[in-house]
Order: C-alpha cells, then sequence, then structure tokens
C-alpha cells in the first residue's frame, strides 16, 4: 500500500491541515518526514492531521510523527489528529502517545 498525503496552510486557522491515506511504514515514512520537514521549514504553527484515510501506522511513522512534534514544541505548537481508526487509536493508547498529541474524536 502507499501513502498520500494532501495538505495546504489554512490562512483563518493559522495552522496546517493535512489528510493522510494509505499506510505509514519502513516504506513511506520518509515520505511523511520530508513533507513535515518542508511545511515546518515554510511556518512553524499548528499541523491538523485528518486520520481518517489512515489504515495503518509503524513504529517508524510513530517516530516520524513524534520527531515532527518535537521540532513543533520548540515554538509551543502542537500536532492534532482526528478521524482516527479504533486500531491505530488503540496503538496511540498502548504508546502512551495519545497523551503527547492533541487527539480528537
Amino acid at each position: 500500500m502507499s501513502l498520500k498525503i494532501n495538505k495546504h496552510f489554512d490562512e483563518e486557522q493559522n495552522q496546517w491541515s493535512m489528510e493522510l491515506t494509505g499506510e505509514v511504514d519502513i516504506y513511506t515514512a520518509g515520505q511523511l518526514k520530508d513533507t513535515f520537514i518542508k511545511l515546518i521549514e515554510e511556518r512553524k504553527e499548528n499541523i491538523k492531521i485528518n486520520a481518517e484515510g489512515l489504515d495503518y501506522i509503524d513504529s517508524t511513522g510513530l517516530g516520524v510523527l513524534i520527531g515532527a512534534l518535537k521540532r513543533l514544541k520548540e515554538e509551543n505548537k502542537n500536532i492534532i489528529i482526528f478521524n482516527i481508526k479504533p486500531s491505530i487509536k488503540k496503538l496511540l493508547n498502548i504508546t502512551g502517545l495519545d497523551k503527547i498529541f492533541i487527539i480528537k474524536g
């Protein structure tokens, strides 16, 4: 499976909006990492991720999310994740990452 990333800057809310579709694993994590680096270099603002289409994420993908969050925290910014499938929400709960990201819905 592949990863599709749609992104844009929401001027009204002054934050990045990102939609992930597919899987984030060892094969696609680099693509996500490159996207985060570009977004954060352009504007270090909150990143709101719609995970409705995200079917799977492994430890490599979680590492990419954590790395991006560390860079955002330098400016007191966050990653907000919403529309998470139950299996991914469970993974975030088990790893304790539900306490460092803002999880909605």
